[in-house]
Parts: C-alpha cells; structure tokens; sequence
C-alpha cells in the first residue's frame, strides 16, 4: 500500500504563484481558518453518530432487538443529515467542488459496476485464509452451502434478525457514509488526500471507544481487559477505515467501502491463533500468506482510477491546480 504514503497535496495553500487557491480566488478563509472548520465540522460528525446511540436510556445490553431498533432511528437520522454538515462547511470555506455533492459523497452511477464488484473481491482475496478456515470448518460442503445461502427463505430470515441488519446493513451503510463520504471531501482539500487517508480512520476508530461503556456498565470483563480491547479495537478500526478511505478514493464511489465493510462484518478479525493450532495448519497458513501476497499484488490495479471514470476528489484538487496528487493516477 506505498501509493497510501504520498505526500498530501494542500488545495489551500499558494504552491504555484500563477494560480492562486480556489478558496482564496472566492474570498475565502485562510487555510489555518479552513482547516479548522474541516476539523471541528469531522469531530462534530463522529459526536453526533455516536451521540446518537445513547439518547434512548435503557437498562437492557447493546444486542437486545428494542435497543437495536432505537438505535436505528437515531443513527438513520443523523446519517440522513450528515450531508448538511458539508454543505455548511462549503459555505464557510467558499471552497466550491465543481461537482454536485451526490457525486462528491460517492453516488454516482460512472463506473457503478467495476466499483461494486472489484473492491469485494480485492477484500475476499485478503481474507482468503479466513475463507479456507470457514469452509474446512464447515460441516456442509460447498453445493448444500451455496443451496442455503440462495434460499429466500435463509434472506427472510436474517432480514427479521435485528444484529443482522445491523452488521451487514446498516452499520456499514452509515458508517462509511458518515466517516467516509462526508468528512473525506472536507479533510481533503485540507490537508491533501494522502493524510486524509489516515486522518479520517482517526475519527472513525475513536467513535468506537463507546463500546467501553456497555462492557463497563454490564461489567462484562476486568476493567483492564475492557481497556486493552478497546485499544486493538481502535488499532484494527483505524486500519480498516484506512482502507475504505484508500477505496472511496481511488474509485469515487460509497458502494465499494460499504459492501467491503458488511464482508469485514461479516467475517470479523481473522482467528489467526485458531489457525495456528488447526489441524490442517500448513496449508491453512499457506493460504493466509497467499492471500496477503495477492492482495499487496492486486491492490492497486484493482483500483487503477481508469476502471472507474473520473474522480470527484480529484476533480476538486485539480481545481486548485493540483493535479499531481499521487492516489489519482
């Protein structure tokens, strides 16, 4: 992932005396005052999700369906208007994107397909191991599992199933939309799109901390066990929306990070100690360390800007005059 540590690109700041900046072409803020704004308008965001959870008080724990559904409400509305937050920061930093916002956030239908299909498969090659593990650990073969997963019957069922709808729905819709979609477009012009990368996981894997007050409130463990968790929590949440951050980008659209993310979801993080003491462990552990190898291979022709059209956000930097931002090309 080399193409990750590029140097950002700053939209805001005067790199050629030729061609001023947008902001400052449409009387704008400084770029201190702009980053500011982007800043306090992301942590603004990450607050009002998470806030969002607890305005229900209840007594029952997190997976209880009557707390889940609440927290639906809630976090439905506040990601329904989360795009609110960046037309108000459009406004107060004059930075005007040359697009609609729809398509700034990633809904857009150029390049619809390959952006849907190729990051997914790009995530199942990573997760290639824990594939094998799933399917040498499985009692059914491959036709009686592809029989159960085709049944609309086996749909219908996960679809009146409240965590469900959570793991693989909901939670991957609003979180990519609110932690992606939103704060990329207003970090980026910031402080160039390499750092955006890895400052808009910060916010996400930060979001994740309120998990510490179910399992304090519950006492569902040591206090120290709670707190070292939270931490590889924040550790593995902050790579992964590193990734999503790379995959917005690189494709310009919401639907590739947020089926990535119901997969991830889905398969949780790899049982890799499993995997050590597994009776079939060399070849198990081969397939990890293939998966790993084609994933560092594939990543970026899989996400080679060409199979995707245009970039909105490179199409906002170019604006400034910065067209050399390395995740564009």
């Amino acid at each position: 992932m080399a193409a990750l540590g590029g140097d950002g690109l700053r939209l805001l700041s005067v790199s050629r005396p030729e061609r001023p900046p947008e902001s400052a072409a449409l009387g704008g803020p400084g770029p201190g005052l702009c980053c500011w704004v982007s800043v306090f308008s992301c942590l603004s965001l990450a607050c009002s999700y998470v806030g969002s959870l607890y305005v229900w008080k209840s007594e029952l724990p997190r997976d209880h369906p009557a707390v889940i559904k609440r927290r639906f409400t809630s976090v439905l509305v506040v990601s329904s208007l989360s795009p609110l937050c960046v037309l108000l920061w459009r406004e107060l930093t004059g930075i005007q994107p040359g697009t609609s916002l729809l398509t700034l956030m990633g809904f857009r239908l150029e390049g619809i397909f390959p952006a849907a299909l190729l990051p997914l498969l790009l995530t199942m090659i990573l997760f290639l191991g824990p594939l094998m593990q799933l399917s040498m650990d499985c009692p059914c073969d491959l036709a009686d599992g592809l029989k159960v997963v085709l049944a609309p019957r086996s749909w219908a069922r996960c679809l009146t199933d409240m965590r469900w709808l959570r793991n693989q729905v909901i939670a991957p819709l609003t979180e990519e939309l609110v932690f992606r979609a939103c704060m990329l477009p207003m970090l980026a012009p910031c402080m160039g799109l390499g750092p955006a990368v890895f400052t808009c996981p910060l916010f996400f894997g930060v979001a994740h901390f309120h998990h510490i007050i179910e399992q304090l409130r519950f006492r569902q463990s040591s206090v120290g066990s709670i707190f070292l968790s939270a931490a590889f929590q924040f550790s593995y949440t902050a790579v992964f929306g590193a990734y999503t951050a790379f995959l917005f980008i690189r494709t310009g659209h919401l639907i590739g990070p947020v089926l990535c993310h119901s997969f991830c979801n889905y398969m949780g993080f790899p049982a890799v100690c499993a995997a050590l003491e597994h009776p079939q462990r060399r070849p198990l552990l081969a397939g990890y360390a293939l998966g790993v190898g084609l994933f560092l291979l594939l990543l970026q022709p899989l996400t080679d800007p060409k199979l995707y059209g245009s970039l909105p956000l490179c199409v906002l930097l170019e604006r400034a005059g910065d067209s050399e931002a390395p995740l564009c090309s």
